[in-house]
């Protein structure tokens, strides 16, 4: 017998289930960098990833916000991930990647700098993020994971919005049909 059934379960049925039992209780992120920091996202979240490619710029629109990409027939805002945490604008080339997750039913993408790892993080392990003082700018990380790699801090992606049309970045232009969250 070989071991390419290892991970598989017995239904009750007596078919084999694909899925581990612990695999199911854990909470899956798909892990990128931005710098030397690494931070996570819900799997359930991502649409895609791709490459850097051009993109439109919009006028009077926040440095974050680095204009629309157009992703078959939709207009999907760019966010840049380095701006917004406050680290400077992202010189973005080819191997920079973009991250097109769904937020509260609308795309965006997230220019990030390269994709990590897929980890599975068990719930229990997911640590609060320390408040020394009343700070916005840390409203959108959900939580803190230890890995072998060092600190993944995890994104919660509706408080990353909700602080972008909070901070003046009204996504509403590039948006078709939905109402403002």
């Amino acid at each position: 017998m070989s071991n390419e059934g290892a991970n598989q379960t017995a239904s009750p049925a007596g078919g084999p289930v694909s899925m581990d039992r612990a695999t199911a209780d854990l909470d899956q992120f798909i892990t990128f960098a931005i710098g030397d920091d690494q931070y996570g996202v819900d799997i359930m979240a991502v649409r895609e990833i791709k490459g850097w490619s051009q993109i439109c710029a919009l006028p009077r629109q926040p440095d974050y916000m680095r204009g629309v990409l157009n992703l078959r027939g939709v207009m999907v805002p760019i966010v840049d991930l380095r701006c917004r945490f406050g680290q400077g604008m992202t010189e973005a080339t080819p191997l920079h990647i973009v991250m097109v997750v769904q937020i509260d039913g609308r795309p965006v993408g997230l220019l990030a700098d390269r994709v990590l790892d897929i980890v599975n993080v068990e719930p229990s392990k997911i640590q609060a993020v320390p408040r020394v003082a009343e700070v916005t700018r840390i409203d959108f990380l959900s939580g803190l994971v230890t890995v072998e790699s060092g600190m993944i801090a995890l994104i919660d992606l509706s408080r990353l919005l909700a602080m972008a049309v909070h901070d003046g970045a009204d996504l509403a232009p590039v948006q078709q049909g939905s109402a403002a969250a």
